[in-house]
């Protein structure tokens, strides 16, 4: 695998101004019996090495699809496409299954939402930890167990050599969620995607969880692409943030401008929902109306129906994605408007 991963991407990275990711116009399209269905929409962005990129949205806004489709796990009839897809600067967009598959797990990684789905029910999760090592890495089948039974560890896994004998259905989901994180993190990769990989750990555990994926970030230069709809964890890990609806990015700043100085009236309404310290509330505030029918979009500005600023430009056209100030970029014909 290792002559293979090289014959891509060259000898192991080493500090570069390129990015860790750059995708550039990425589209995922499924062919439904209603005719085909958009869930990206030519969406760009980059992620520089050692830095996250925090992922925020509501439910089918096509974070997970865009992660999946860079890992190059869409399945038909789902269809990807892009100008490129660049991992350390060399395009993997299109790469045969077998070259991916060398990539996957070493140079690139991720963390599923849901574990019970990802990992196999037949094997004991410490074999499923060393046979990433033993796959990806010169390690023999002693030391890839050694090194299964750390990660457990590392991961705040109770009596690991006990847990490392037993199979996933035999684990909590907290516990089956840890062992994912672990066999992403197996061969240190330089880029992880992590699709809502807290969601099941009670708060301790989650801190434990972060801080374990900000120290590898500092070891080994990793870049994370951190989905959540948890803004709070949002806030605490991420340098940038890309938010997302319906399948397209609307506003994409460092995280202290989001958090402090949102421009865009959808980020606006979510950071709205959040609870505050001091505040009394009968109800917490919440977004007006639902997600539209991504297969039956309003025209122009997908948002207009539910957004408080709504002109008549915003039925005209689709907002595009532009830098507002260095750095700052907003989809919104009335940013900022009262």
């Amino acid at each position: 695998m290792s002559d293979l991963r090289e014959a891509v991407l060259g000898p192991a990275p080493t500090p570069t101004p390129t990015a860790a990711l750059d995708v550039d116009g990425l589209t995922v399209a499924f062919d439904t019996r209603h005719g085909p269905l958009t869930a990206v929409d030519g969406i760009s962005y980059r992620i520089e090495r050692g830095r996250t990129l925090g992922v925020v949205g509501e439910s089918g806004c096509g974070k997970s699809v865009a992660a999946l489709a860079v890992m190059g796990l869409i399945d038909p009839p789902g269809r990807v496409s892009a100008k490129s897809i660049r991992l350390h600067g060399s395009d993997i967009g299109g790469l045969a299954e077998p070259v991916l598959r060398a990539l996957r797990g070493n140079d690139m990684a991720m963390i599923f939402q849901e574990p019970m789905t990802a990992l196999n029910p037949v094997m004991t999760v410490g074999n499923q930890i060393a046979e990433v090592v033993s796959l990806h890495t010169d390690n023999g089948r002693r030391e890839a167990w050694r090194r299964a039974l750390d990660l457990l560890d590392q991961v705040g896994i109770p009596l690991p050599m006990r847990r490392a004998h037993e199979y996933p259905h035999q684990l909590s989901g907290g516990m089956r969620q840890r062992v994912m994180i672990a066999m992403a993190l197996a061969c240190e990769p330089t880029l992880l995607i992590a699709d809502e990989p807290t969601t099941a750990l009670d708060v301790t555990v989650q801190a434990q969880i972060l801080e374990l994926m900000l120290e590898l970030q500092e070891k080994v230069g990793m870049a994370i692409q951190f989905i959540s709809h948890d803004l709070g964890v949002i806030s605490e890990i991420a340098d940038d943030v890309m938010v997302m609806y319906a399948g397209n990015i609307v506003e994409f700043a460092p995280a202290d401008e989001i958090f402090g100085t949102p421009r865009h009236p959808y980020t606006k309404g979510l950071l709205n929902t959040l609870p505050r310290i001091g505040a009394r509330h009968d109800r917490l505030p919440a977004i007006r109306g639902t997600v539209p029918d991504l297969a039956n979009l309003p025209s122009g500005c997908a948002f207009r129906d539910r957004c408080p600023n709504v002109t008549s430009t915003c039925a005209a056209r689709k907002p595009k994605l532009e830098e507002a100030t260095p750095g700052h970029r907003i989809a919104c014909h009335a940013p900022d408007a009262p």
